[in-house]
This record gives structure tokens, sequence and C-alpha cells, in this order.
């Protein structure tokens, strides 16, 4: 055994059969490989890459804040960097006003989140409030908490390890979900009323959800009006709303927040992370809206959460300064007429060789395939120079799939190829 595979045993990392590429260089959504060959990352890395890789724009704004210091608290050095982050943020999203706390990674956005929740609710309210419901079909996270409080069978701990916690509602589709004479619909949202007068308004702080499904289930998208019903149910009882966005914020759903397709559903808490740093740093956000957002400098309030030593310092700032501006730079038009043509083709794919379902919105898809069939189209579509990283599933039997979720900065060729590419793969493992 050669000393690359004993040390890649040592590794501590995915034990998933995923391919283990030799990268030698990387242009936007293309991996180059030793030999000459190339892949397109078709999930966009951990479906972070929003902006592709190798950006100049991001060079350019790391070289020039490395040049003038690269590490820096707020409590130490004058955060300019992190505030021209949080304005321009807040901006990009159409949140001009909300405050902002700037962390290290998702996971900590969403513990954050929860405490400035708590937090909020207390002081406003005059409650201990504490309790976080969310649903059987969620993912928030990887710390001991985040992994306790959500529903994702594939990574919930044992039950004597979960503190206590657990999913609080079913998501509303079919595999959490079912019904027999209809489909979901807003109306599943009474759920939520239901579990937070069961608890007692009194103890329930927040709801946490993400507005659209990102890989526990496969980019399940909510029925329409639900996510507005959530908002009015959690309004009537004093209850915040957080909507997770850790994966599909940014642009991933080709709007700037998964939650403006719809109206009537503006959360009172936002989290960001996956495209923020696109991959080139690891960085979370936690947006809070004007409304309750004064809570938190309030006399009685407690103390704020701690955001880490490394909480987006400024050579992070930096970096997601640049994913901005690539971002920015975008030709939208053009953007949209490529998540349209993506979304027609994914559509299309229903019923195509293993091919049982396909939902999505923008740039995020998850092709569900039947049983067995999920590895060999993961491996025909790597014969075919294409990458795709496995959703978990939901349900009973389990189901499975890959989530397609290129770069936003793909060019048409780029989802032409990857639309090839797949159909072809889908079509080969019949």
């Amino acid at each position: 055994m050669d000393s690359y595979v004993q040390n890649r045993e040592r590794l501590l990392t995915s034990s998933r059969p995923l391919p283990d590429f030799e990268v030698v260089g990387t242009q936007g959504p293309w991996l180059h490989l030793e030999g000459g060959t190339r892949i397109f990352d078709g999930s966009s890395g951990l479906l972070c890459a929003n902006v592709g890789q190798s950006s100049t724009k991001v060079q350019a704004r790391i070289e020039k804040q490395f040049c003038r210091y690269s590490f820096g608290g707020a409590a130490v050095v004058q955060p300019h960097t992190q505030m021209e982050l949080m304005e321009r943020l807040c901006r990009a999203v159409g949140r001009p006003h909300d405050s902002v706390a700037l962390t290290t990674c998702g996971t900590l956005g969403v513990e954050v989140a929860v405490g400035l929740a708590r937090n909020i609710t207390r002081v406003r309210n005059g409650k201990q409030r504490r309790d976080i419901l969310t649903s059987t079909l969620s993912y928030h996270g990887m710390s001991a908490l985040t992994l306790a409080l959500a529903g994702n069978h594939a990574r919930r701990p044992r039950p004597q390890d979960a503190l206590g916690l657990g999913p609080g509602f079913p998501a509303p589709y079919p595999p959490t979900h079912p019904h027999k004479d209809r489909d979901c619909n807003a109306s599943c949202a009474d759920e939520i009323a239901k579990e937070i007068d069961r608890r007692g308004i009194e103890n329930v702080a927040a709801v946490l959800i993400e507005p659209i499904n990102g890989t526990t289930g496969g980019a399940f998208v909510p029925p329409d009006g639900y996510l507005r019903r959530v908002s009015e149910i959690c309004q009537e009882r004093d209850v915040l709303v957080i909507h997770d966005e850790v994966l599909t914020g940014m642009w991933r759903t080709g709007t700037p927040l998964a939650s403006r397709h719809w109206d009537g559903c503006e959360p009172d808490i936002v989290i960001l992370s996956k495209g923020l740093g696109a991959g080139y740093t690891s960085v979370g956000a936690v947006l809070v809206s004007p409304a309750v957002a004064r809570w938190i400098r309030h006399e009685d309030a407690d103390p704020l959460p701690a955001m880490g030593t490394m909480a987006t310092h400024p050579l992070m700032a930096a970096a997601c300064l640049g994913v901005l501006d690539e971002l920015e730079a975008m030709d939208f038009p053009a953007f949209a007429g490529r998540g349209e043509r993506l979304g027609e083709a994914m559509t299309s794919l229903n019923g195509v060789g293993p091919v049982q379902d396909v939902r999505g919105r923008g740039f995020l898809y998850g092709v569900e395939v039947a049983p067995g069939k999920l590895w060999p189209v993961m491996k025909a579509a790597e014969a075919r120079g294409i990458f795709f990283y496995p959703f978990t599933g939901a349900g009973e039997p389990t189901s499975e799939g890959l989530v397609v979720a290129p770069p936003l900065t793909s060019t048409d060729d780029d989802i032409e190829f990857l639309i090839t590419g797949l159909t072809s793969a889908l079509e080969s493992a019949v």
C-alpha cells in the first residue's frame, strides 16, 4: 500500500464511493485532471462553488487585503472590510437594513441564529422561550446541536445522543407527509401551528425551515402558499421565522434568496453560507430584520453569541467581496435564460431510464432514480466528463438520486454539455 493510500485512510472524510480526482488545475466550472482530461463540476463542488473556481475578481480582492493585513478581530481592528461586506450583502439579497452577524461557517450561523432567536423572544415577550421547531426532512449543520434539532435521517445522532431534541413537524413533501386523496398544499403548515400550540406558545422561540429543500430529500419545492402560511402562523403566535438559506441563498435557485419565489413569506432571520464563500473561504452570515434586531441591544438582552475567533476575518471578508463582484457582474437576463433551459431539460428527464422524479428551481435540481441505480448513473456521468453529488434521500424505502447544481457562471455551452452528458448517462443505466 503506497503512502497516499495509507494517509488517505487516516483522513476521516466521506465513506461514500465518490470519485477521487487528481486535480491539477481549474477554470470556472471545470476541473482539469492529470493526463489532460477535464471534468465538469455539475454540483458546484459540495453545492458551494457558485461562481466557479480560479476567479480573478476573488483573487484580486484577497491579494489587496493580504498586503494590508490578513487577520484582525472586530474588537481589535476597525472592521471596515466586514462592514463593506455587510452593506453589499444586504443590498444584494434585498434586505438593505438588516443587522448581520458574520461567522465561520453555515453550522455556526445556524447556532448563532438559534441563540439570537431565543434572546429576542425572551426579551420581547418576557417568556423563557427556548424551543426551535424543525421539519422531518431538514438539515441544518454538523454540530451536536444542529444534528439533534434536524430531521436528516442519515445524520441524526442515536437517540441517547440527541440531547432530547428532534424535528417537530412533517415537511410538506410526499415522503414524509403523504395524503390519501391529495398532494401536499399550503394547509400542511397547520402541522406547525399544532406543534407550537402543543408545546405552548410561551415555550417556542422560532421555526427554522429551508425554503427549498437541500440535499436531504433532493431539492423538494414547497407547495405554493406554504411559506406564507408558515409566516402567518408564527406572526399570530409571536414566534420568529428563520430561513436556512445556507445552500439555497445567493441565486442558487435563480433568485437572491429562495424565499423570493413567493410573496408574503419574508423571514425574521436568514442564514447564508455556501454561495457567499463560494468555496474560496468558509463563512456564515446571519441577517436579522430591523423589526426584531432592536431587541438584541435591549438592556435586558443576553450578550451576543460568540461568533468564533475566525469569524469572517478581513481576508475571508475580502474573498466574499470578490464573490459578490462576480455575482453582480453576471448578465442576469442570460443567467435567467440558462436557468430556464436547465429547468426545461431537467423536467424532460422524467421517465428517462431509471428516473422516477425531478424537482427543483433555478440552478438546483434533484434527479431521483430507481433503487440501486444511483451509483451506476454517477459512474456513467463521470465517464462522460461530469461530476454530480448524491442526495441522501427520504421516505421508506429511502429514495436516492443526484443533485444537479452547476456553477451560476456556467456558459450556454457548459449547460448543454451537462444536459447531454446526464441524459446519456441515464439512458445507459437502464
